[in-house]
């Protein structure tokens, strides 16, 4: 039998895509008109700024406003697009729009990089995911622009960039911000940080969920179980993490502590949607209390939904690996949710899933640790966290890295949107079925 290229795999096409992607970028980003001040940023700044709009994480080197010039703007705001759209998603439909036709290999590769979204009708389901991102950022560049423009006496020119700028950083959940201190400043406006917040939950929530809801919304017992884990799911998190930091940081004086209760609501409620992947901060991270660290790693690690903008190991992975511990406690044979048995395939994933995302976790933080001398534990891992569940957030110590360890967390970046198991499928050796079976043996567990 003819050996065929290992590179035909679609599984091992999406992260060299993503590769392509991060390369053209980063030649851009090094591109004098780039930066703001004469002269090319260095190769490490570049490689850093265009992985994180590509990967949708928002992680910065660099003052962001400052230091790249309106070119750069736009290259990061199209980087972040295509990002968060998907690069072979992306690629299929402009295939589709051109010859009005897919081949098997296209339909492969979209299915491949989402997760299985593109289950039936790649075409029609490709036009949809690309009118949702169209209309949602539309319509927060519109509530964006009035605001800007009315309240705040930009120009109606900057007023629309900004807005766009923000717009789809916030639906693609990558979370760079024209302003120094992303959105501190606004913390308390209700037209700024509802708008974004409400996008970066629309992006997180997964496609297949918002198509199955706009279908069956008022019919929850027809969802499917990936749509009862994710919906039921994201809404407990979301509370949990919303009612959690905000007693925990209710008399924080370098938080909350001397905010109206008002703003005190709405900036818990935006930072708990940000933290889910969003990027975008309006308090000073940095100065929070250490269990409301904890549980912002947590929220990280855990992430949004699948087939979304988002990233982390996933809502359904997460409640997935619940459901197995409560089966195995209690001695059933199978895992049922919803009346519907899991698959054992499905637990697997769930569970390499969890694991590679806690190792890469846990050695990017010694590694972190290792190549830096002053950086604490409790940063370092929030750090490492944040660049591996593609969420942007930052304690401010990322700047301050060295060349190495911004590279590292350059790589968590990548694994982290491209999928662990993408990565490691990707490198396997060995795809082939085995066509027999060993004997089977139970060595002893706990």
């Amino acid at each position: 039998m003819r050996k065929r290229s290992p590179w035909r795999y679609p599984a091992r096409i999406v992260p060299i895509a993503f590769l392509g992607a991060v390369a053209v970028g980063t030649a851009l980003m090094m591109l004098p008109a780039a930066r703001a001040d004469p002269g090319h940023a260095p190769f490490v700044t570049a490689l850093f700024t265009a992985t994180s709009a590509v990967c949708v994480t928002g992680l910065a080197v660099v003052d962001t406003p400052t230091y790249w010039s309106t070119f750069g703007h736009v290259l990061i705001t199209v980087l972040s697009q295509i990002g968060g759209f998907g690069i072979m998603t992306l690629a299929t439909l402009l295939g589709l729009l051109v010859s009005r036709r897919l081949g098997l290999r296209s339909r492969l590769m979209a299915q491949t990089e989402s997760n299985g979204l593109f289950d039936g009708n790649v075409g029609g389901v490709l036009i949809r995911v690309a009118l949702v991102m169209l209309v949602t950022e539309g319509a927060i560049s519109v509530v964006l622009t009035l605001r800007f423009w009315l309240g705040y006496d930009y120009s109606f020119g900057r007023a629309v960039w900004e807005a766009v700028f923000h717009a789809v950083q916030a639906f693609n959940n990558v979370g760079f911000a024209l302003y120094p201190d992303s959105l501190v400043r606004f913390v308390g406006d209700w037209w700024i940080c509802m708008p974004l917040a409400l996008g970066v939950f629309t992006g997180a929530i997964g496609f297949p969920v918002l198509f199955e809801l706009a279908r069956e919304w008022r019919k929850p017992g027809c969802w499917s179980t990936h749509t009862r884990l994710t919906v039921w799911g994201t809404v407990l998190l979301s509370s949990l993490g919303f009612l959690i930091f905000l007693s925990f940081e209710w008399s924080n004086p370098n938080t909350l502590g001397p905010l109206g209760t008002p703003t005190k609501v709405l900036a818990a409620f935006t930072q708990d949607i940000m933290t889910r992947s969003g990027g975008f901060n309006s308090i000073d991270l940095g100065s929070m209390n250490a269990e409301t660290v904890a549980v912002t790693n947590a929220m990280m690690f855990i992430g949004g939904g699948s087939a979304s903008t988002a990233g982390g190991i996933r809502v359904t992975t997460f409640l997935l690996l619940a459901f197995v511990i409560w089966a195995e406690v209690r001695g059933e044979p199978d895992v049922v949710i919803s009346k519907r048995r899991i698959a054992e395939e499905t637990q697997r994933q769930a569970v390499t899933v969890a694991l590679l995302g806690v190792a890469l976790v846990a050695s990017g933080t010694l590694g972190l640790i290792a190549l830096t001398d002053d950086v604490p534990f409790d940063r370092a891992l929030f750090e490492v966290t944040s660049a591996f569940a593609t969420t942007g957030l930052s304690t401010g110590i990322t700047p301050t890295l060295p060349p190495s360890g911004q590279i590292l967390l350059t790589v968590l970046m990548y694994v982290g949107r491209v999928g662990t198991i993408a990565v490691g499928t990707a490198i396997a050796l060995n795809t082939r079925r085995r066509l027999y079976r060993y004997p089977e043996e139970r060595p002893l567990v706990g």
